[in-house]
């Protein structure tokens, strides 16, 4: 069986604080590096930030080969410590990660082993480096040649999943109208409540979940803690039987002195922040959030969702920025593509998320199920 070493660090500057992962794959028989994956977690412990780099090395490694033995080395005793069945796993922001690396490899195929943060330094410099890119606005890439895989799973490089089970699908229902959506105005973490046309919508929506199988049968309910949406979802469960979840981390953009504003009245008020907004993700509305710091916390929802539901088929209620952001991660695609996408009210989105980590889009903007006016 081939062996392959997968080393992987966490950086926190603060404890919570900016927080990234490293990791690197590496070949057991002559060292040479075969992958680098680093990212930029926004704010994070270093505990947390750690297992984030522990789960991208294991799927890294299973990309190259789901059949290969894998030893896992790192400088964290905690991790080390847990993930070999030493230690307990008491804190409730490391469950769903421990849950999620148990999905990535068979348990007999990894094995863990501490080691001295001196010989841990090439995870750690990725880290850094990935901290480093977030400051300067970019994102980090791998500048280290990798040699060539020739493995069991060379082909599994292609853009296809291989055949790795059923995947956990995430059907992204966005909330029916509200009275703010019927006059196009900005709405984030305000609360309107649905219209009766929303309302109908979400009847339809739920219907359309509960009677077609291309869908169902769904097993969670998850929704966003405002009104709009848990309403939506609520429609949902109804139907199915289901308790419907609250995740915060899907809540929509907070638009900050935009929110209630039309874009003409935004435009107004405030032309050149409206345009700074618009042309970087990475700018926020006047006292808001930026949509880089929204598909942050919308990844991190979506990666306690997938570790705590694997290969099943979860309902989420959420609003338009969080849908974007997760078809625009799911594709590799720049936040910027987020301008370019139309999602309407009660509209269906449907990502599948194999265990190989990669991620496929089965359709955006599904409204057949509605009554158009």
């Amino acid at each position: 069986m081939r062996t392959l070493i997968v080393e992987a660090d966490g950086a926190s500057r603060g404890n919570p604080g900016a927080a990234s992962y490293g990791a690197v794959v590496r070949d057991a028989e002559d060292g040479q590096v075969l992958a680098e994956v680093a990212e930029a977690l926004g704010t994070a412990t270093n505990n947390v930030a750690e297992y984030r780099g522990l789960i991208a090395g294991l799927a890294a490694a299973a990309g190259l080969d789901p059949t290969a033995r894998v030893e896992v080395r790192m400088d964290s005793k905690l991790v080390v410590e847990q993930m070999s069945g030493h230690w307990q796993i008491k804190h409730p922001d490391l469950k769903p990660l421990v849950a999620r690396v148990r999905t990535i490899l068979p348990r007999d195929q990894v094995t863990y082993a501490w080691i001295p943060r001196s010989q841990n330094q090439h995870a750690d410099r990725l880290a850094n480096e990935a901290l480093d890119a977030e400051v300067r606005g970019e994102v980090w890439q791998s500048t280290t040649p990798t040699k060539p895989d020739t493995g069991a799973s060379a082909t599994a490089k292609v853009a296809w999943s291989p055949d790795v089970g059923r995947p956990t699908r995430l059907l992204l229902l966005r909330h029916g109208v509200t009275p703010l959506t019927v006059e196009k105005r900005f709405a984030g973490v305000g609360d309107p409540e649905l219209t009766a046309h929303g309302i109908e919508q979400a009847n339809r929506a739920a219907a359309r979940l509960k009677d077609d199988p291309r869908f169902g049968p769904i097993d969670v309910v998850l929704a966003s803690p405002l009104r709009r949406t848990t309403a939506t979802a609520e429609a949902v469960a109804k139907l199915t039987g289901l308790e419907v979840l609250e995740e915060h981390g899907f809540r929509e953009l907070d638009f900050g002195k935009f929110e209630g504003l039309s874009f003409g009245e935004a435009n107004a008020q405030y032309p050149a922040e409206l345009a700074a907004f618009l042309a970087s993700p990475d700018v926020p509305p006047p006292g808001g959030e930026t949509l880089t710091a929204v598909a942050r916390r919308v990844a991190a929802a979506r990666d306690r969702a997938l570790a705590s539901y694997p290969r099943q088929t979860i309902l989420v209620a959420t609003h338009v920025t969080p849908i974007k952001a997760l078809v625009c991660q799911a594709l590799g695609a720049p936040l910027s593509a987020v301008n370019r996408m139309e999602l309407g009210p009660a509209s269906l989105t449907v990502i599948d998320y194999y265990e190989d980590d990669l991620a496929s889009v089965r359709c955006v903007n599904d409204v057949s199920h509605l009554k158009f006016r």
